[in-house]
């Protein structure tokens, strides 16, 4: 066993001669430890023994790792027996007493074996890592998923709006955060410090992050920024090596251009939402003659969606009348004959636009994740660029287009309530146009 140092006078778990808390070495020893923990009356004793269990479970191999989740799935539930009476009970007599029992009984020890790991040195950082190993298994071991929901109930509360910290990201920020900048970004690849230097230290250029007391060193999610005169519709000269930046005053609009969550075990905790609204009013209080908020946003299950419906029986979008434009598509010549390029861009535009306002999953919401997102939070969908992102993963994935979604801050709280109600996805009127014409 691989001793660490022990924190506590207090003689608690297993030690090793030197007096060092020992860890434990297989999933069952640590299944023993959970127990004891979840019976320990000391805070401090319980310290102790949540750090033996967090370090011992990361200092595992990943088969162990799991063998210890699976032990929290099915030895960690509510006991039935007590559960059973305690419905009985609520049955015999409903009233705020028996709820109370009801929904003590109902309360997985799971949840508190995990309140009680958090209050190790460090703790809340380990559990988003073990959600993460929850993640990494769960499509192949469904009988996590109560493990997850329990992680996603406390994580949500550890974590809403009024714990976390927003902190602007500039090129004076420490590297070592900087260097998490460059790992986590997710929409826009950052290859060198050289590249992300160009995207922090000019005028023109913002970033911001959310972070959380319990991991400051960790950002959760950050926004990318970049204050222009206009609204682009292509990436590429928004990051070009030579472009020339603009001075704050003359920027008239402000672009959301990347968003990326860091934290897998955080995964489906919304930030976004709060984070964005937040930057564009620090943003207008600072340059009030900011006039427009937009992303620009990329496309990333286009491309798949197109080749599911040209492969349906009854597809919803593609007619006869498409014909032409598909055979110039898949020959690929609408990237270098003009007269091919503009069929194709004629047909592609209609199809987003279908995409965008028809196509939808099963719980009557757009197909697109980043549309289900930004619609979500109050915004507009203003723009469809066509060959807004030439690289290979842009056309791979988008066939080349990305999208402008405008929030308007006098208005994000009636598009939330159309998009949250009714559904409704709130469009520019050009969009529109594109299908009915």
């Amino acid at each position: 066993m691989t001793p660490i140092a022990d924190p506590s006078p207090r003689k608690v778990g297993r030690r090793t001669a030197s007096g060092r808390i020992a860890l434990a070495s297989d999933p069952q020893e640590l299944h023993r430890l959970a127990d004891a923990l979840l019976s320990e009356p000391g805070e401090a004793s319980g310290v102790v023994l949540a750090r033996q269990i967090l370090a011992s479970y990361s200092a595992m191999p990943a088969d162990h790792r799991l063998a210890f989740l699976k032990i929290l799935a099915e030895r960690f539930g509510p006991d039935p027996a007590k559960l059973r009476q305690a419905i009985e009970k609520y049955r015999d007599d409903p009233g705020a007493a028996t709820a109370s029992v009801l929904f003590a009984a109902s309360e997985p020890p799971r949840q508190e074996l995990i309140r009680r790991l958090n209050l190790s040195p460090g703790g809340t950082e380990r559990l988003v890592r073990m959600r993460e190993d929850v993640l990494a298994n769960i499509r192949e071991h469904p009988e996590l998923a109560t493990v997850d929901r329990d992680f996603v109930h406390l994580l949500s509360s550890w974590f809403n709006r009024g714990f976390l910290q927003i902190r602007p990201i500039d090129w004076t920020t420490p590297a070592h955060i900087l260097e998490k900048v460059i790992r986590y970004e997710a929409v826009h690849e950052i290859s060198s410090w050289g590249e992300l230097q160009r995207r922090l230290e000019p005028r023109d250029r913002r970033c911001f992050a959310f972070f959380h007391p319990a991991m400051p060193d960790e950002p959760l999610i950050f926004v990318e920024v970049a204050l222009t005169t206009t609204i682009p519709g292509a990436i590429a000269p928004l990051l070009a090596d030579d472009r020339r930046p603009i001075s704050p005053e003359r920027a008239r609009t402000a672009v959301f251009y990347s968003i990326s969550n860091c934290q897998v075990g955080l995964k489906g905790i919304s930030f976004g939402n709060f984070l964005i609204k937040q930057v564009a009013e620090e943003l207008k209080r600072d340059l009030p003659n900011l006039r427009t908020f937009v992303t620009l946003s990329p496309v990333p299950d286009f491309a798949s969606w197109l080749k599911r419906e040209r492969s349906a029986a009854n597809p919803a979008f593609i007619r006869a009348a498409h014909r032409k434009a598909l055979s110039a598509f898949d020959g690929g010549q609408w990237q270098t004959e003009p007269a091919a390029g503009k069929i194709v861009r004629t047909f592609l535009n209609k199809a987003a636009a279908y995409y965008f306002l028809r196509a939808k999953n099963g719980s009557g919401k757009p197909v697109d994740p980043v549309a289900r997102f930004h619609l979500g939070n109050g915004a507009r969908l203003e723009r469809i660029n066509w060959m807004g992102d030439k690289s290979s993963k842009g056309i791979r994935q988008s066939v080349g287009f990305m999208v402008n979604y405008r929030y308007d801050l006098g208005q994000v709280e009636k598009n939330h309530d159309a998009y949250a109600n009714r559904s409704e996805v709130v469009a520019a009127r050009g969009i529109h146009k594109l299908i009915e014409s």
